[in-house]
């Protein structure tokens, strides 16, 4: 049976081809996919400045809800400052160290900030932290005392300081003050810091003992030293120590999460990705490659036909249809494999580039990808085959000899009506976004095209059939030939009309519910966004780690200021039931105060804004809705270090989308976010110059201090990069599936040698045949448009509805023209080339080959 598949695919190298195309673009897809999944459950970070500690032990950063992956917690946990002695005294430990990081920034001559870590919100630690690096070389002396402080050796050389310098130090908000540098310090790989005497650290942080401060008497963590080949006896004493506190331990590569949880939150993240990617993946792949094995199948009708007059069997006939297009499956998918690593590390780069990723989270490669996409291929590849050849394997030796030139007089009744349900289901589908204004219900789009673009593959046929009688008995007497011509090959070829227009079709819906989605989405949340944001100025302090204390009553007292209030965002996890099961959800939150009502209007409905105190929250009117979360109710959350919170919704608002689902008053968010300190300042002034040249004016005169407009960046700069990374999705499969359609259009035009040989040998001259196959062309353009444009009109039209409040999507312009010249240009250039190729061949010669 090899043998013989090798034999007949020698015989049909070019629509092989398309098979081998659809195959490698399809594994390379799916082991790209694997890979960011597989990162996600597996990546580790690296550890960082705790390279040092042999046992690491810190809180829980994650959520765990039942039957579900967990969710990351990327606000700082903190660890009682008792437990430092305590695993102290345990055998085997020579050094046990409280490490603790708050926001820290040394100032040069001038009074800017000079960068001494990636993250200027945890560059500030004690100088027993240094105990917990690997190969540290210190020039200089501890600090002591008040007023000394060990810098970061690259953070010195750029601010030209020495030992024994003095430098303007800004520490967790206060006020700038003047240090001594008492040391430099060198730690390859340690992302850099400034390092206070412990006491002094402390007390900047309000970590002391005594302190009155909400985290008072705790540590980030607690990082361990071990005697030399105690380390696992010590890791094993240090388990049994805290069990039960909800502590964790981590030893080794698990060490690196517990550096920066926020950073450690980006393997969900790519989980996230890869999930979201994985479904559009596999309907895509599998739409391609069973369209490319129907195209190559049906050329080997009268073939496979033949053999079933000689005796094959219908089981046979399957068998070999799925062993020739195995092994070409088997010599596309190591490339398509190794294609795949080398894109899912591009992939990643982008993200990094993007900010969406850490630059330091590297991707775990594994032969598990691999294998996965191995299994998933060949199982497509096996069901398309058989699926293929089902008809000609069961059909009597007679009549699939007698069709093997034709196509079957009435397309399958069950095929045409499993098509048009399948339509049917996702223009239910489409109604989605009316029913829930969020990014998951404006998903539910891009999927309902989709599943309409199988539907019509799977009727299309049936439908083309239909159109084509409908044209020709319409055409008058003295129409063109090459015209005739075309619609009659368009009357009698409906199966293999049908079979290009669908891909091409799909690769339309896809491209405009896909983009389109992102693009109204968007939209919707600017639109919110500006709409609820009546300040006209930020001020951040992002290389300081916050604002510094004071700035909000120093802006207030700028001439010409209305209204100034803080804010800032964290993560929370919001549980509750659903259809009688608990469920929950991760979100964006953002913190306000009760003021905020003067710089931001959020379509307050119910309550107010002036409530939000104490343990309070206001939510979006969607939530409220699907939560059963109305005014007066109490919501169950779990804030981003993971305290757990009963709050009373105090306001419910419209602005969902661009404002989130939740809002936490600050007095709910203290003590629970990792600085403590405001992240921006929202300012409202007269609308005078003067008012923003004298809120400039005070943004230069305090160091640290940022300035922006709250205006939206017309130029599209300010877009979230989840708009880049869909974007490079997009382009990415738009560019598998016109490859593949391309491949798919030259195979189908190419097995057409024989029927051109016949119209020459009649009297067709080359210029007429030319003429058919252009009109041909145009046809298969414009049924791939029109029905393109049908399937994607019903989903956008509500999800513009849904999201805009008008039945249209926003998007770029030039988007419709640019897909309808592509189609119109894949369509002439895969049918014009491959028939003058065939119109080079003598007619005998292609009819005996044929």
């Amino acid at each position: 049976m090899l043998h013989l598949a090798l034999r007949m695919a020698a015989h049909r190298i070019t629509a092989l081809l398309a098979v081998a195309c659809a195959v490698l673009g399809g594994a390379a897809l799916i082991t790209t996919t694997g890979v960011l999944a597989e990162s996600g459950l597996r990546s580790q970070l690296p550890p960082g400045r705790l390279a040092g500690a042999d046992v690491v032990v810190a809180a829980e950063q994650e959520f765990h809800p039942s039957g579900d992956l967990p969710i990351a917690l990327p606000e700082r946990a903190t660890v009682p400052a008792r437990l430092v002695d305590r695993l102290a005294a345990l055998p085997g430990v020579t050094a046990a160290v409280g490490d603790i990081g708050f926001p820290a920034a040394l100032l040069d001559g001038r009074g800017r900030p000079v960068p001494v870590a990636q993250d200027p919100a945890t560059a500030g630690h004690g100088w027993s932290s240094t105990r917990l690096l690997s190969g540290a070389r210190v020039e200089g002396r501890a600090p002591s005392g008040a007023k000394g402080v060990a810098v970061d050796a690259v953070a010195a050389d750029a601010a030209g300081l020495t030992v024994g310098d003095r430098v303007q130090v800004v520490a967790n908000g206060r006020p700038a003050a003047a240090y001594r540098v008492s040391a430099l310090v060198d730690a390859p790989g340690a992302d850099g810091g400034v390092w206070f005497a412990d006491g002094t650290a402390a007390a900047l942080a309000g970590r002391g003992a005594g302190g009155e401060g909400p985290r008072a008497g705790t540590v980030d963590l607690v990082g361990l030293r071990a005697a030399d080949g105690a380390g696992e006896r010590v890791a094993d004493a240090v388990r049994a120590e805290v069990a039960g506190t909800g502590l964790r331990v981590t030893t080794g590569a698990d060490r690196g999460e517990a550096v920066a949880p926020g950073v450690g939150s980006a393997r969900s993240l790519l989980i996230l990705l890869a999930g979201s990617l994985g479904g559009i993946v596999l309907l895509i792949t599998g739409f391609v490659v069973a369209g490319a094995l129907g195209v190559t199948i049906a050329g080997q009708r009268r073939d496979l036909a033949l053999m079933r007059a000689v005796g094959a069997t219908p089981r046979q006939i399957r068998r070999l249809a799925a062993a020739q297009s195995t092994v070409v499956a088997a010599l596309a998918l190591v490339p398509g494999v190794a294609v795949g690593y080398l894109l899912a590390g591009r992939f990643r780069e982008l993200l990094a580039d993007r900010d969406v990723l850490p630059s330091e989270l590297p991707l775990t490669v594994s032969p598990l990808p691999a294998l996965a996409t191995l299994l998933l291929v060949a199982a497509a590849v096996q069901l398309s085959a058989r699926c293929a050849a089902w008809r000609t394997s069961r059909m009597p030796a007679t009549e699939a000899v007698a069709e093997s030139r034709s196509e079957p007089r009435t397309p399958s009744r069950a095929r045409t009506t499993a098509g048009l349900l399948l339509i049917l289901g996702a223009c239910a589908l489409s109604v989605v976004p009316l029913l829930s204004r969020t990014v998951l219900g404006a998903s539910v789009t891009s999927v309902a095209g989709i599943v309409a673009a199988i539907g019509l593959a799977m009727s299309g046929p049936a439908l083309v059939r239909s159109a084509g009688e409908a044209v020709v008995r319409r055409l008058r007497p003295g129409v063109a030939a090459p015209t005739w011509l075309a619609l009659s090959n368009v009357r009698a070829y409906a199966l293999r009309l049908s079979g290009v227009v669908s891909p091409l079709a799909m690769g339309v819906v896809f491209v405009l519910t896909y983009t389109l989605t992102q693009t109204t989405v968007l939209a919707a949340t600017s639109d919110d966004t500006r709409t609820g944001t009546l300040a006209q100025y930020e001020l951040t302090a992002p290389a300081l780690g916050g604002l510094p204390d004071g700035t909000l009553s120093a802006v207030r007292d700028v001439p010409g200021v209305r209204a100034a209030a803080p804010a800032g965002t964290t993560t929370v996890v919001w549980e509750y039931d659903e259809l009688g099961e608990p469920a929950a959800e991760s979100a964006s939150a953002m913190i306000l105060a009760p003021d905020a009502r003067g710089v931001v209007d959020l379509g307050v409905t119910d309550g107010g804004l002036d409530r939000l105190a104490g343990a309070t929250v206001a939510v979006s009117a969607e939530a409220a809705r699907t939560r059963d979360a109305g005014l007066g109710k109490r919501v169950r959350l779990v804030l981003g270090d993971g305290a757990r919170v009963d709050a009373r919704v105090v306001a419910v608002y419209d602005r969902g989308l661009g404002f989130g689902p939740v809002v936490l008053s600050r007095e709910l968010a203290a003590g629970h976010t990792t600085t403590g300190l405001d992240q921006r300042a929202l300012v409202r002034t007269d609308g005078t110059r003067e008012a923003g040249r004298a809120l400039a004016a005070l943004a230069a005169d305090r160091p640290g201090l940022a300035v922006a407009s709250t205006a939206p960046d017309a130029t599209g700069a300010d877009a979230p990069p989840e708009v880049w990374v869909n974007l490079a999705v997009v382009v990415v499969l738009l560019g598998y599936l016109l490859l593949s359609i391309a491949n798919k259009l030259v195979a189908a035009t190419a097995q057409r040698r024989a029927e051109i040989a016949a119209l020459r040998l009649v009297g067709t001259t080359p210029r007429q045949v030319r003429a058919m196959m252009r009109r041909e062309a145009a046809v298969i353009a414009a049924a791939a448009l029109v029905s393109g444009l049908l399937l994607s009109a019903v989903p956008l039209a509500l999800l513009g509805q849904g999201f805009l409040g008008h039945p249209w999507p926003a998007g770029p312009p030039g988007l419709l023209p640019a897909v309808a010249a592509t189609v119109a240009l894949t369509s002439y250039l895969t049918i014009e080339l491959p028939t003058r190729h065939a119109l080079r061949t003598p007619p005998a010669d292609a009819l005996r080959t044929g």
